[in-house]
């Protein structure tokens, strides 16, 4: 993997939307979803999780689109069920996937938990790994997928605990589903049911408003749209879309090829480790003198920051014994006995 030249890699917008319940997240999803597809002559697909579509596909005397919408929807809460469906869809038949609510399936995914709970009645750390696995599965699907792909979630409260007093605090609002849905998509809306304010607004329609809180493209970024459609929400980007959907590698595989690199790495090291250790235990078992032993210990000094916890431990005992041998009175003589005697 190397470093090559920026090119437009997204042939799909990703978009995810949150507000309180009544603010419009469903209808304006529709009306984009709607506009995305009859430009590419295909369907929108829609899992409901809450039967919120039922009267959208009916006309009505609505103010803003009284006819009635036309999209597939599966009716589920399911996860898995949704997961399957979702991977099963063809490109040649829908252009565009709205999945609504994302909260409804996060809890999903942590209601399916049937593991022991802590005394305090939550659950366990190590269970939330296995709880966010088949959840990031279908974000992995959400974003490489060649469709237009819209979550919606309801808004909860975000909260911050204060470091000096420890108090917990709400610090913003945010999408009720795991930390990181609203924020993996391209483009996230928040939505607000507005009234007016001032003379002649006390019976006034309230309007539907999405706050652009982020856009990759900068081309909605911070904006203020009232009543949210097709042609202010998703015609402005799609001549940045590319032709092919760029692949992103969901968590797992990230971490089983960096785990597989860094073990590669300490098997390197420890190889590399236990080849230094046998040179220096040679080197000391044959040194004379203890200058000998000292100038080979300044080299391990210098050398030792390479080798693993064991073999360094290893080497300074060696070292100390190979010290201790050429100031041992008894061994010194010993030494020079056996040298006179091969001279004589």
């Amino acid at each position: 993997m190397a470093f090559t030249k920026a090119k437009a890699e997204q042939a799909a917008l990703k978009v995810s939307m949150y507000g309180p319940p009544g603010s419009g997240k469903t209808f304006t999803a529709l009306l984009v979803a709607e506009g995305l597809a009859r430009a590419a002559g295909k369907r929108v697909a829609f899992v409901d999780t809450e039967h919120g579509t039922d009267f959208y596909a009916l006309p009505a005397p609505r103010s803003h689109h009284p006819e009635a919408f036309d999209f597939d929807v599966l009716h589920t809460r399911s996860l898995t069920d949704t997961l399957r469906e979702c991977q099963a869809l063809r490109t040649d038949t829908h252009a565009v996937v709205i999945l609504d609510s994302m909260t409804h399936l996060w809890a999903a995914a942590i209601e399916a938990y049937r593991g022991p709970k802590t005394k305090a009645g939550t659950l366990p750390m190590h269970a939330w790994s296995n709880i966010k696995r088949p959840y990031k599965a279908l974000m992995t699907w959400a974003i490489n997928c060649p469709m237009h792909v819209f979550l919606l979630g309801r808004q909860g409260n975000e909260f911050t605990e204060d470091e000096e007093t420890g108090e917990v605090k709400a610090a913003g609002v945010k999408m009720k589903a795991e930390g990181e849905t609203q924020y993996e998509p391209h483009v996230c809306l928040r939505m607000e049911s507005v009234k007016p304010v001032g003379k002649g607004s006390k019976h006034a329609t309230a309007v539907p408003t999405a706050f652009a809180e982020k856009d990759r493209s900068g081309i909605l970024q911070g904006r203020l749209i009232e009543f949210p459609n097709y042609d202010s929400i998703a015609k402005p980007l799609l001549g940045l879309l590319g032709k092919s959907q760029a692949r992103f590698e969901d968590e797992e595989e990230v971490a089983a090829r960096d785990a597989e690199a860094i073990a590669k790495a300490e098997r390197e090291r420890a190889a590399a480790s236990r080849i230094l250790l046998a040179k220096f235990e040679a080197r000391l078992t044959k040194a004379e003198g203890l200058s000998a032993v000292e100038k080979i210990g300044q080299e391990i000094a210098e050398a030792k920051r390479t080798l693993t916890g064991a073999d360094r431990q290893a080497l300074i005992d060696c070292f100390r014994s190979a010290r201790d041998r050429e100031t041992d009175p008894a061994e010194m003589v010993e030494r020079a006995a056996q040298q006179n005697a091969q001279t004589n």
